[in-house]
């Protein structure tokens, strides 16, 4: 448990804004290591400190956002091979037997709706439908919500 919030560590949170600074330790003396620029991407909190949150990206990089640039809400970004070939395909029913709805791209990001056993359901650009987890970044394995 986060002893700032309370809330469950590690846990996955979104960025709420374009841009936001990711910071070498949790104030704004520390220097500035990169910066997000993508609005909604899943990062994964580990750790808490005062107003500060400490985040993993996909890549396992580690720095600190101010708390109020994290949002709640769940997102998750499609993984896979950016060779232009790797699409992952959205179901209209949790079943690799269902119809296809959508096929989406890895590095694409869409709103989690749900997860159970090996699925997720997942909303993109007007697309809804469920995805195996296993080609999801941003929940858990056995994560049910």
């Amino acid at each position: 448990m986060g002893l700032s919030t309370g809330l469950a560590l590690p846990r996955f949170v979104s960025l709420k804004s374009t841009k936001i600074n990711v910071r070498r330790g949790p104030s704004q003396d520390h220097e500035v290591m990169w910066v997000f620029e993508r609005k909604g991407l899943p990062v994964e909190v580990i750790a808490e400190f005062d107003h500060w949150r400490q985040v993993r990206d996909q890549e396992g990089d580690t720095g600190w956002i101010f708390h109020s640039l994290l949002d709640g809400k769940r997102t998750a970004m499609i993984e896979g091979e950016a060779n232009g070939d790797d699409f992952k395909p959205l179901y209209e029913t949790p079943n690799a037997q269902a119809d296809v709805v959508a096929l989406t791209e890895p590095g694409v990001i869409g709103a989690l709706l749900a997860c159970e056993k090996a699925w997720c359901r997942l909303s993109v650009s007007g697309h809804t439908g469920w995805i195996a987890r296993s080609d999801l970044w941003g929940v858990y394995d056995g994560e049910q919500f």
